[in-house]
């Protein structure tokens, strides 16, 4: 079954319609095929409900501003159908969209698990880069990319067929769906939050994970309250889809046995059913390969969050620096910063991109119209490299850019103009040919 309208998303059903609901959310590039195999044991004790990300697997492509967004796609979906109370485990951007329902939307979540998943995906450039690379040359380069990240080289070895399913899965999704998803994981940060998760918490992850490993899920442990770890062997970024026995066996082994009644508030709300007590096997037909369960220490306590008061444009000044500059280019300016000119620094940061670069009156990609031609006029070279990099982070595309120079040949000389293309051009072939 699906929804086109732009509030909802694409869904499927599977498993009794009496049991309590439990979401299985996919990874970025993912459909809900990647759950495939967990389906038919989980289905025996939850109705299993399962979504696709806007523009994946032919659903349609109303892209996601920000995680939050498609959090609240996800429950105006499960409103439409009656569903009020529901477990939940997502891989990777569906275990962001996990925590951010376990923060903002907690009566909702009876128990989550976060699978390959992290309070920060890397770093906003690193999403930011593939964004770029994608707006330049198509799917393409993510999709054969995809295998090497997504499972160990021994699996993609053994299994061709799965590696050539999941290279066609990110190549037949739409791109501006996947720029937009890539912008929303470069901005999700909960890491002064994760301390106010307060369900029952599973966090999992492949041993070989390279892109959210082991560090990440102990950061979420140690970060929720009595959350649990389990590290699967032999398994990468899909361990559903790479070790999906041993993931079986973890999900039905948690959801069984942590299911948080639902809230007794007395608004009127009605609790839904406990977990109707279903025989679980207890040995599988294809036993899992072990894996470590263990407890980590309690979250540290949080800092005060400021609540009254006009804030100090600097802290929003350095999180839009971070977003258009990247965090490389920010951290080195800020470390060569001394007594001479650390003063400076912060100034550009206060009023610069506090101040006026996050101003509302223009978008982001209009700023770095304006800014790219400002530095052409003034014949700032220096400068002009790198707020390239910045207008093709802020949805520039190089055609766009060439335009732009076009524009300020006629305005600002040629001369200044022909300088200002032998730096774009460096620049954009730095930042848009794919790593092989």
């Amino acid at each position: 079954m699906s929804e086109s309208t732009t509030n909802t998303l694409q869904y499927r059903f599977d498993g009794p319609e009496d049991a309590p609901v439990l979401i299985l959310g996919p990874s970025l590039g993912t459909t809900w095929h990647m759950w495939d195999r967990q389906v038919p044991e989980l289905a025996q004790q939850w109705r299993i409900f399962r979504y696709d990300l806007p523009g994946h697997g032919g659903a349609p492509a109303y892209p996601v501003g920000s995680v939050s967004d498609l959090a609240g796609r996800l429950l105006a979906t499960l409103d439409a159908l009656g569903v009020q109370r529901f477990g939940y485990a997502g891989c990777a951007f569906g275990g962001a969209v996990g925590v951010e329902l376990a923060l903002r939307h907690p009566e909702r979540v009876a128990s989550l698990a976060l699978i390959a998943a992290s309070p920060r995906f890397g770093t906003a450039d690193e999403f930011r880069q593939r964004g770029v690379i994608v707006r330049t040359n198509g799917l393409d380069p993510i999709a054969r990319s995809s295998p090497d990240r997504w499972f160990t080289s021994g699996f993609a070895a053994a299994q061709p067929a799965i590696t050539e399913w999941a290279v066609q899965m990110v190549r037949t999704t739409d791109p501006g769906c996947y720029i937009a998803a890539c912008e929303a994981l470069a901005a999700f940060d909960v890491r002064a939050e994760i301390g106010l998760v307060g369900v029952p918490t599973l966090v999992l992850v492949g041993s070989d994970d390279q892109v959210t490993g082991p560090a990440e899920a102990r950061t979420l442990v140690a970060g929720i309250p009595d959350a649990r770890l389990a590290v699967v062997p032999g398994a990468s970024h899909l361990v559903p889809v790479e070790q999906p026995t041993a993931v079986t066996d973890l999900l039905v082994r948690h959801f069984s046995t942590a299911w948080q009644p639902a809230y007794d508030t007395g608004t009127g709300q009605t609790a839904v059913p406990g977990i109707p007590v279903r025989a679980v096997p207890t040995v599988p037909q294809q036993p899992p390969q072990p894996v470590a369960i263990a407890e980590i220490a309690p979250a540290p306590v949080l800092e005060p969050v400021q609540t009254m008061g006009r804030p100090d444009p600097y802290d929003a000044g350095l999180k839009v620096r971070r977003e258009v500059l990247g965090d490389a280019h920010v951290d080195r300016a800020l470390s060569q910063a001394d007594d001479f000119s650390g003063e400076f620094q912060e100034f550009i940061t206060r009023y610069a991109w506090g101040e006026i670069w996050d101003r509302p009156g223009l978008d982001r990609r209009s700023r770095s119209c304006v800014t790219l031609t400002a530095l052409v006029a003034g014949g700032h070279l220096e400068e002009l490299a790198f707020h390239v990099r910045a207008a093709l982070r802020n949805g520039l595309t190089p055609d766009e850019i060439k335009e732009v120079l076009l524009q300020a040949a006629v305005y600002c000389g040629v001369p200044a103009a022909n300088s200002a293309f032998k730096v774009a051009q460096q620049v954009i072939r730095e930042e848009t040919t794919p790593v092989e």
